[in-house]
């Protein structure tokens, strides 16, 4: 069964391929390079903005120059604002920029803004990034990251992950030809529970960020209806037809394995959820990925958390919950933790993404006086995150984690290479027209022949599986 398991993890369902757009980095987002961004502004107004609870939602006036080794730009009159929600008290603030706040419809380098995240939480200033990262490198649609020095009215305020924001111009680089269609953001609370037919009680926990004149939640409220009212028969069959149940699944399946508390599954928190206009599917998009690969707050051990049950079970997470609970998506989203542990997420394939980086970021990180304000983390805590636990909330060293996380999940996980019991999948189409690329047998054995009188696996080139006998 592990060799099956192997060989099925070579094979992604087409339909989630033809999906899988990652624009190219642009000199916005370079990746072998730590560019320094300048903001000058009115010192009276960064004071108002650092020190009021008003700086988290008003723009201030700035001007806006960015250095790298290829571009020096300048932009006039743009906007800045704290963003963040626990970051806005730390010593060390996270800025966001927009360029089109005064000046309509101004773009610099296609985006509308920037989100400058200062990691204020994490000694390694690596934890968000990697995951961006491996979003990207799974084939789920994830913001582009930089490094970038950030300075304010001549100051070094430190080391910053420099991270696209969601938006229409998110949707248009990512979902081509595709991209009209309504973007929710999930404020805290936001526990896809049924809050009934009136629009009203949604609106302060799933935030429309695209189309707001036409301000249209009966979609996303028909979602919520079939999620939790459906009965058990119809639900699977019910959610397919309103949510990208694959990509979901292999959204949680990272979601778990990063420790991202701080997400949907535990926290209700931090995703968007975006509808296709293509197919009228929700899209989930994992977001704000800073506490993972270990932090915590709650003396939990995230390493080793059962990834069948890892919300609380006094809590309403139904989109997990009745998920896992259908014997086919469990065994899907087990397909994806296979698929991410044997590809991305090992000490195998990240140590040398840890290293690289490190070495790209270290001048910058060791000159950054404003990492200590918060937790006191000092040169040689940075120096050692990678391999070294730092301690209180950070308990586990980022390879500590990784290592953990991938034993107790391979442990714990389970794979049966189960059909879609709806008629989305085999049974949906012609047999005739599904392309079978492979022949097991029960133990995994490749059969070159097709056997008589022996019951044995058939894969198509979608992922899909099915038992077959041939009599004679």
């Amino acid at each position: 069964m592990m060799r099956l398991m192997s060989l099925l993890l070579c094979i992604a369902p087409l339909h989630l391929l033809a999906q899988l757009v990652h624009p190219s980095n642009s000199p916005a987002f370079l990746q072998n390079e730590v560019a320094k961004i300048y903001l000058s502004m009115n010192p009276q107004d960064f004071d108002t903005m650092v020190g009021d609870s008003l700086g988290s939602s008003y723009e201030f006036p700035a001007n806006f120059i960015y250095v790298s080794s290829s571009l020096v730009d300048t932009v006039n009159n743009v906007g800045i604002r704290l963003r963040g929600n626990t970051s806005l008290n730390a010593g060390k603030k996270s800025f966001k920029v927009d360029f089109n706040v005064f000046q309509p419809g101004f773009k610099w380098n296609d985006l509308k803004s920037l989100n400058l995240n200062g990691e204020h939480n994490d000694v390694s200033i690596m934890r968000s990034r990697t995951c961006q990262e491996m979003l990207r490198w799974s084939g789920l649609p994830a913001p582009r990251t930089s490094y970038v020095e950030v300075y304010i009215n001549g100051e070094y305020k430190g080391l910053y992950i420099n991270i696209e924001h969601f938006d229409d111009q998110f949707l248009e680089a990512r979902f081509i030809n595709d991209d009209t269609g309504n973007l929710y953001k999930a404020n805290w609370g936001a526990d896809m529970t049924y809050l009934g037919q009136s629009q009203v009680p949604y609106y302060p926990l799933y935030e429309l960020k695209t189309n707001e004149d036409v301000n249209d939640y009966a979609n996303l409220i028909h979602f919520f209806d079939v999620l939790n009212n459906s009965s058990n028969a119809a639900f699977p069959c019910a959610i397919q037809e309103v949510l990208d149940v694959e990509s979901c699944l292999k959204s949680f399946a990272f979601q778990i394995l990063v420790g991202h508390w701080d997400g949907y599954i535990v926290n209700k928190n931090n995703y968007y959820l975006y509808q296709r206009p293509s197919d009228g599917r929700f899209v989930y998009l994992e977001y704000d990925l800073d506490n993972t690969f270990g932090i915590d707050w709650f003396g939990v051990s995230w390493a080793t958390r059962n990834i069948y049950t890892w919300a609380s079970s006094n809590s309403q997470r139904p989109l997990y919950t009745r998920l896992m609970q259908v014997p086919y998506f469990k065994d899907r989203f087990s397909y994806y933790v296979q698929q991410h542990l044997n590809n991305y997420f090992n000490s195998n394939y990240l140590m040398p993404f840890w290293e690289s980086t490190q070495t790209l970021i270290t001048p910058s990180a060791l000159a950054d006086n404003y990492k200590a304000l918060d937790y006191g983390f000092t040169d040689q805590d940075f120096l050692s995150a990678i391999n070294t636990a730092w301690g209180e909330h950070i308990p586990r060293s980022l390879l500590g984690y990784t290592m953990s996380r991938n034993s107790s999940a391979m442990a714990q996980m389970s794979y049966d290479g189960l059909i879609n019991p709806c008629n989305l999948g085999v049974d949906a189409v012609d047999p005739a027209s599904i392309e079978w690329i492979l022949r097991v047998d029960l133990m995994g054995r490749v059969l070159h022949e097709i056997p008589i009188n022996q019951v044995f696996i058939e894969i198509s080139s979608t992922g899909q599986t099915r038992k077959r006998i041939v009599l004679p």
